[in-house]
């Protein structure tokens, strides 16, 4: 992770947090020259091709551009047509409504991170809860090429996906401008007493990622993003203050986006959800926080209950030839693909330096062809063997 670093310091301050240090970093152009696979440069921002990323020859060439963009470069990269197929959009957008409405039906009102409680429409861990009402359109969306390369490019494998729905209704005010998890969830005095090296380290361990499941005009209200603003070290405890929030209003880009767009960036990045100044528009992302198998994710997912329900669609689609990249990115956002912790008295390794994780489990009974009750008895007894 490229920052600039503050010299000397082990630890940061809000007394380190100098705006004209600041400005230097952000205030600066991209140059498309060095980004080869990127289709053109908006207003500092990459923007990518969906149908260029899938037929990329070089793979590792890719994927080294895309981490470069996303931690020297500006922090963000807009892909055009990540999810090229409507169907299979609207199928999951049906979803979150219907769990919308069963919120609202039974006088929910879901919590916001970074604006009022019951301004937006708010879906927390709706990764789980669309595996569980809708198998299948859980199944044909997770599958995306685009989602598992930004997600490998940046994290490598074992990633852990989570996924928050937001739905910014017409008038809906926007966001504060902020960074995100896992610094970025923390009161600056907290943050503060982390040493200088986890304020770099942190952004490294989660991929942002939003999906648009709607047209998102500008007066909409589109995420609001900072290009470079990544860069700047002490910007966990900068974002909060006052003059950098001034920059911030007046510097950021705001790009309009189609339904299947998808938009990757840093988690350091300053950004925040528009005001949507529309009267019909229902502006609805699916907000995605992709953890590296080194992190732990923001939300508790009954994993197990999530590959149960997923694994009939996945021997079905096998069955009817569906490709083996397919399937593994499936189950790489259905099933947890790291090991540990475990309990090493009852979870010993055999093959390796570690146990088998719980997508390897899901990749033999594919293999396999488990019937789903051996698979649901066998991840059970996995999880029993884990318990301390």
């Amino acid at each position: 992770m490229s920052v600039a670093a503050v010299p000397g310091r082990a630890w940061l301050s809000e007394q380190d947090c100098d705006l004209g240090a600041f400005r230097a970093l952000v205030e600066r152009t991209t140059d498309p020259a060095g980004y080869p696979h990127a289709a053109s440069v908006v207003e500092n921002v990459l923007v990518y091709e969906g149908e260029r990323l899938r037929t990329a020859g070089d793979r590792h060439a890719l994927r080294a551009e895309l981490v470069r963009a996303l931690a020297e470069g500006p922090g963000i990269v807009v892909v055009r047509a990540a999810f090229p197929e409507p169907d299979v959009v609207d199928r999951v957008t049906a979803v979150f409504e219907a769990l919308i409405a069963e919120q609202r039906a039974a006088g929910a009102t879901a919590g916001d991170h970074f604006a009022a409680p019951g301004a937006n429409d708010r879906v927390w861990n709706a990764l789980e809860k669309t595996a569980l009402y809708d198998a299948e359109a859980f199944a044909c969306y997770y599958a995306n090429d685009v989602l598992a390369l930004l997600a490998t490019a940046w994290l490598g494998p074992g990633y852990q996906v989570t996924s928050q729905v937001n739905v910014v209704n017409p008038g809906g005010a926007g966001q504060t401008p902020h960074r995100d998890y896992h610094l970025g969830f923390l009161s600056n005095a907290v943050a503060a007493a982390y040493p200088a090296h986890v304020h770099r380290l942190s952004p490294a361990l989660t991929l942002q990622g939003a999906v648009a499941h709607c047209a998102m005009p500008v007066e909409s209200g589109p995420t609001l993003y900072l290009p470079y603003s990544q860069l700047y070290e002490p910007g966990y405890l900068a974002w909060r203050l006052p003059e950098f929030r001034d920059h911030f209003a007046a510097h950021h880009v705001q790009l309009p986006l189609d339904k299947g767009d998808a938009v990757f960036f840093n988690p350091a990045l300053f950004h925040a959800a528009g005001t949507n100044r529309t009267a019909d528009v229902r502006r609805t992302a699916n907000l995605l926080q992709i953890s590296s198998a080194f992190g732990r994710a923001m939300e508790s997912v009954d994993r197990e209950a999530v590959t149960n329900a997923v694994f009939p669609v996945l021997l079905r689609r096998k069955a009817a030839g569906a490709s083996e990249e397919w399937l593994d990115n499936v189950i790489a956002a259905s099933a947890e693909g790291y090991p540990f912790p475990t309990n090493l008295d009852s979870d010993p390794p055999v093959a390796g330096l570690a146990p088998p994780a719980q997508a390897d489990l899901v990749r033999r009974a594919l293999r396999e062809a488990w019937h789903p009750a051996r698979l649901r008895e066998e991840l059970r007894t996995a999880a029993e063997r884990r318990e301390s």
